[in-house]
């Protein structure tokens, strides 16, 4: 295992863990702040900022130590060797020491997991100045006044609503629209619950330069220009392959320099494979680690395929986006005629009795046989009920089998059975939890 930076990666040390520790303190001040219940008072939320990076970080070292190190530790046939490997030919890695030294490395297979970095737009005076990326973003240790965001994807709205809700002044520039990838309402949803929080989100705005001055960003857009004491660059990642020599022995990228992989993660050069957010396939850790699992197998003589057909994706904001499936147009685009119902969630009991209905459930169904083709929902918890959609796809249910399951009451994941319910009733003229 050659290791250019940190071991263990993305995830554990500038993603999924310290971001929703950083996500979920945020939830807690605002919660504080905002109740929702009449008989609680909001109170301002006392935030200091620098023991919170210092918890988080303890967290993020404990789990990279049980994790990571611990099990290489235990591995004595597992040697961990810090530098930057590239290729010489397809069976020969010549790997960059720390220590200056460059050695060559024998390998029968090998396996390319580099991930990703933040990608920096080309926008004049942004190289020159002292922004952000998500990894300087987390471990601040002090509150902007006013945060400016270029981006409005997923790392841009989670730390966007994080810094928001622990005290900062948040303007988002969005070249397009807000989540501009996913259905047209998840992005509507998602704006609404953002700017109804008090966040400043200029859409359909274009970065057109920045300078940084005495402690100020100016940032001029094609709406005018932002000034605030922070900016932090939120446009997407990189796969990390540049230097790798992969063009040398055959190994094809694609347009963003992501590997190119098939499903059982070949790379096309026999013997090399890859997988993670370096390749061309989704961004996500549980994404990587399955075709991590799959490429050992396939490497040591085994036939195992990676299927993403009902890969659940999650944006963990305030309230929560998760899709699973097909989106309408994504079925049209495979010729398949479809019938779909969105369910608001002041039809869901759950979120009745929470004081919070903000957002949506909608069901994406075949014409014809009923089946359950995609989900989408923007919904408190909905990172916890979309499993439940991609076990009914994954199993070839049909809305029909879906609506006349028994779900608990009163749980958000009840909203999968009522939008299934929709499609033959009306949901407003049903008792509560009616089969």
């Amino acid at each position: 295992m050659i290791e250019a930076g940190t071991l263990g990666g993305t995830c554990v040390n500038v993603g999924c863990i310290p971001s929703k520790i950083m996500i979920r303190a945020a939830h807690v001040a605002h919660t504080q702040s905002s109740s929702p219940f009449r008989g609680i008072a909001s109170r301002p939320a006392q935030v200091d900022r620098a023991t919170l990076v210092a918890q988080q970080q303890q967290r993020v070292e404990e789990l990279r130590f049980a994790k990571y190190q611990s099990i290489i530790d235990a591995n004595p046939d597992i040697n961990l060797v810090h530098g930057f490997a590239r290729f010489k030919d397809a069976h020969t890695l010549i790997v960059a020491r720390l220590d200056g030294r460059e050695v060559p490395m024998k390998a029968d297979r090998v396996l390319i997991a580099t991930g990703a970095s933040p990608a920096i737009p080309p926008v004049p005076g942004l190289k020159e100045s002292p922004y952000w990326t998500s990894t300087d973003a987390l471990v601040a240790e002090e509150l902007p006044h006013h945060l400016i965001i270029i981006g409005s994807s997923i790392v841009a709205v989670e730390l966007g609503q994080a810094f928001l809700r622990l005290g900062s002044k948040v303007t988002m520039i969005a070249r397009s629209k807000v989540l501009f990838r996913e259905d047209p309402a998840i992005g509507d949803a998602l704006e609404a619950a953002l700017k109804g929080e008090g966040m400043k989100i200029l859409t359909h705005t274009q970065t057109v330069s920045v300078a940084h001055r005495d402690g100020t960003f100016q940032v001029e857009t094609s709406a005018g220009v932002v000034s605030g004491d922070r900016l932090l660059v939120a446009t997407g990642r990189r796969p990390n392959t540049a230097g790798l020599n992969l063009e040398a022995i055959g190994v094809k990228l694609d347009g963003r320099g992501a590997i190119q992989v098939d499903d059982h993660l070949r790379t096309g050069v026999p013997d090399v494979y890859a997988v993670g957010d370096c390749t061309d396939q989704p961004q996500f850790v549980y994404v990587a680690a399955a075709a991590g699992t799959r490429a050992a197998i396939n490497m040591t003589g085994g036939d195992a395929a990676l299927d993403l057909a009902t890969m659940p994706a999650v944006v963990f904001t305030d309230p929560q986006v998760a899709t699973v499936g097909l989106t309408e147009a994504e079925a049209r685009l495979k010729g398949i005629e479809t019938d779909s119902r969105t369910l608001t969630l002041d039809n869901v009991p759950r979120a009745l009795a929470n004081f919070d209905t903000r957002g949506f459930i909608k069901l994406v169904a075949e014409a014809g046989t009923a089946r359950l083709l995609g989900a989408q929902a923007v919904a408190a918890q909905a990172g916890e009920l979309i499993q439940t959609a991609a076990l009914a796809i994954r199993n070839g249910m049909t809305v029909d089998d879906l609506a006349g399951q028994l779900f608990p009451y009163l749980t958000m994941v009840e909203g999968l059975k009522l939008c299934a319910q929709t499609f033959k009733k009306d949901v407003k003229q049903l008792s509560c939890c009616a089969g």
